[in-house]
């Protein structure tokens, strides 16, 4: 399995501080916000990445991550989001990457200590969603259950009156359709292709699953979730109680 890193945006929910870089070279402790979900899936044994970026700050990158040796990686790829069209559009720069392979995809500023290498052994066909409960799910995809809540029936996009208290988070396993899923989709009305409707069109096909993250996530795409994540990041390595 091929590992996805998208890690585009201009992060204007961070401004002043991303008009210096890239969202996801922004600190969590210690390291660049991107090193978080590198390191998760080289821990699953993925090791060939791609790392799809974007805006004025797209250079920054190659600087910090280099060929990605030193985090693990036997092969880094970069690949220029031209303009803002969504993490379904983005991800389907990686196409020619993935060479008909099944891929793990996560969003550059999901940070996290679950263990997902069972799940990527695991894994054949279809797609596989990771969920966590969050206090704010409106700010996320949300799955809607089946009463015995063994399936997902669709997933919202940012609903105003939420059905569930967990939230899909940044992290995909899909195999070589959602491509094909991808060249469907219709603009959604902010004008982008949303990765909630790559993941309703596998509802439909009957070909999606789920998993809950057991440890910590969060996303760092606000100034709340930052602090957050450099809080529990340096509190887990003992710099802070």
């Amino acid at each position: 399995m091929k590992g996805i890193i998208l890690a585009g945006g201009l992060g204007t929910r961070l401004y002043p501080l991303t008009y210096a870089t890239n969202k996801h070279l922004l600190p969590i402790y210690d390291q660049p916000m991107v090193f978080y979900p590198i390191r998760t899936l080289v821990a699953a044994g993925i090791t060939e990445i791609m790392l799809v970026t974007g805006g004025p700050h797209a250079g920054h990158f190659m600087r910090v991550l280099k060929n990605g040796k030193e985090l693990g990686l036997k092969h880094l790829e970069y690949a220029y989001q031209e303009n803002e069209g969504g993490i379904a559009q983005a991800l389907s720069l990686a196409e020619d990457f993935a060479d008909k392979k099944s891929v793990a995809v996560i969003l550059g500023d999901n940070t996290t200590d679950a263990d997902i290498r069972p799940s990527v052994r695991d894994f054949k066909k279809g797609a596989l969603v990771f969920l966590k409960t969050v206090s704010d799910p409106g700010r996320y995809g949300v799955p809607v259950f089946s009463g015995d809540r063994r399936s997902i029936l669709r997933i919202e996009e940012k609903p105003s009156r939420p059905k569930s208290d967990f939230a899909v988070t940044g992290l995909y396993l899909y195999d070589h359709r959602v491509f094909d899923f991808i060249r469907e989709l219709k603009p959604s009305a902010r004008g982008e292709l949303e990765i909630t409707d790559v993941n309703n069109f596998y509802i439909r096909e009957g070909l999606l699953n789920w998993s809950v993250l057991d440890g910590f996530w969060t996303d760092a795409g606000k100034f709340e979730t930052l602090y957050l994540a450099n809080h529990y990041w340096a509190a887990k390595k003992g710099v802070i109680p």
